[in-house]
């Protein structure tokens, strides 16, 4: 396409504007996008819906869920200009797969299957970028901005507007040819471009079976979760010891959890996805508990190189593989990992280990 050159166009009307989300449709899928949606700079019922959660403490240590003011629910106000936002979607789940195989097998350390390949904040942010590139050379004279988990900016409520899908009761957004394996990205524009039309209608129906599934019962009804009892955030975004009251219910789920989306129905239709990146690595994908916990620091270091797992840290991997294995059968294996690591220099993982060490009667 030609760029746009013509100043006395009014906005919204230049016929090159009415043209390209055609196009940024088909320079997605060249990216590996597999979905693209665009919606105006307002988040609707969404920031409302933010601000009671974060008012009940639902959010715990995340605080940065309520920094920035109204950014995270006004995009404007985060980028001054913005007008649109593109969403885009790209599908994570390797194949094959065998999730529920390793979740029955105690001695296994389930990792949540986004988990299992690279990072993929810089696969996508790379993506969104080329994509911005090619918009701006297409129809020039607008700003374009990506982010990737990189802002504070209410991804999924966007999605949903931009017809990318509805918000299940798992608070996941869920696509009915796609499920919800996914992740998402945007790129804030105030170019006006036109819009699709919100995904209104819900799909889940009279179904409730990701909040009866949850492990620790985090669901204190539908679309409301208290993220405290999530173990997503246990693993990953706790710092300090795991209520003990927990601990039993986590089972082998050391980095992560998917529970609520292997039982969702709508992802049947979910699609392997064509990333080599995606890809599960070192063997994540079905590695022993006890394995796992003799790594030392150097070989977490190694083996989770541009990996999401480096964000929990080692000491809280090993605080996570402690409890996994306080969960386990009383193997051989299992006890001797755990002894191992009784004098660990680390207060917080000696802790989660005598936990674990009584729980085998040690």
């Amino acid at each position: 396409m030609a760029s746009n050159t013509n100043t006395t166009d009014k906005p919204g009307t230049d016929p090159s504007l009415n043209a390209l989300p055609e196009h940024i449709r088909q320079w997605g899928r060249e990216l590996g996008f597999a979905d693209i949606g665009i919606t105006t700079a307002q988040t609707g019922p969404h920031a409302e819906r933010l601000q009671r959660w974060l008012a009940a403490g639902y959010h715990g240590q995340m605080g940065y869920m309520a920094d920035h003011g109204d950014k995270r629910y006004t995009p404007d106000s985060l980028v001054p200009g913005t007008t649109r936002v593109i969403s885009v979607r790209l599908d994570y789940l390797p194949a094959p797969d065998n999730p529920k195989e390793v979740l029955t097998n105690r001695e296994k350390a389930y990792v949540t299957r986004y988990a299992l390949g690279r990072d993929y904040h810089k696969l996508m942010r790379k993506r969104l970028a080329t994509l911005a590139k090619w918009i701006d050379e297409a129809v020039s004279g607008y700003d374009y901005r990506a982010f990737v988990d990189s802002a504070p900016v209410l991804e999924r409520g966007l999605a949903q507007r931009a017809g990318l899908g509805w918000i299940g009761k798992n608070n996941m957004l869920i696509h009915p040819k796609a499920g919800s394996y996914f992740f998402l990205g945007e790129i804030f524009t105030s170019a006006p471009l036109p819009v699709d039309e919100p995904f209104e209608k819900q799909h889940c129906g009279s179904c409730s079976a990701c909040l009866e599934v949850c492990p620790t019962d985090a669901f204190v009804g539908a679309h409301l979760l208290d993220a405290r009892r999530c173990i997503s955030y246990l693993t990953i975004e706790l710092k300090g010891p795991i209520p003990e009251e927990l601990r039993a219910k986590m089972g082998n789920r050391v980095f992560g959890c998917d529970d609520c989306q292997l039982v969702c129905p709508w992802n049947k239709f979910s699609k392997a996805t064509a990333e080599n990146d995606f890809q599960p690595r070192h063997g994540l994908e079905n590695s022993e508990l006890a394995e796992l916990f003799l790594w030392s620091e150097e070989e977490f270091l190694k083996r989770t190189e541009g990996s999401a797992i480096r964000r929990t840290g080692y000491e809280n991997w090993l605080r996570n593989l402690a409890v996994g294995l306080g969960n386990a059968p009383s193997t051989i294996p299992v006890i001797e990992a755990l002894k191992q690591r009784a004098d660990h220099p680390s207060e917080l993982v000696r802790e989660h280990v005598a936990w674990a060490l009584r729980r085998h009667g040690l």
